[in-house]
């Protein structure tokens, strides 16, 4: 079983606390780079903060996830789409109840400006 430790990270240079497993650290702190320079980037751009540069740049990621879903791969034709049975899996399965102990320990410390 795998343990999990905080990691406290920053972000438009505020502070948050995130549940992170060791083997994943290295992997969420280039996430966090990536990140705040894309909120950097929607900030600048549209004058935006706090919550609706957080808005602005979930829709910004979404969308450019969307589209590369959408686009064929170089030279060939889109792969089928994976049954929904593909997904199931242990590995998955841990990986989403991480990423939902990361939101959990962010939101807690969200409560208290809302």
């Amino acid at each position: 079983m795998t343990s999990v430790s905080t990691l406290d990270i920053k972000l438009q240079g505020r502070s948050y606390s995130v549940a992170c497993p060791p083997e994943e650290r290295d992997a969420l702190l280039e996430t966090v780079a990536f990140l705040d320079a894309k909120m950097a980037d929607i900030a600048t751009k549209t004058r935006s903060t706090g919550e609706r540069l957080a808005v602005m740049t979930a829709l910004n990621l979404a969308h450019e996830l969307t589209a590369l879903k959408k686009a064929p791969p170089p030279g060939g034709e889109p792969p089928a789409p994976a049954p929904a049975a593909a997904f199931d899996t242990p590995e998955l399965q841990r990986r989403i109840q991480a990423m939902e102990a990361r939101l959990d320990a962010v939101l807690v410390l969200q409560e208290d400006l809302f």
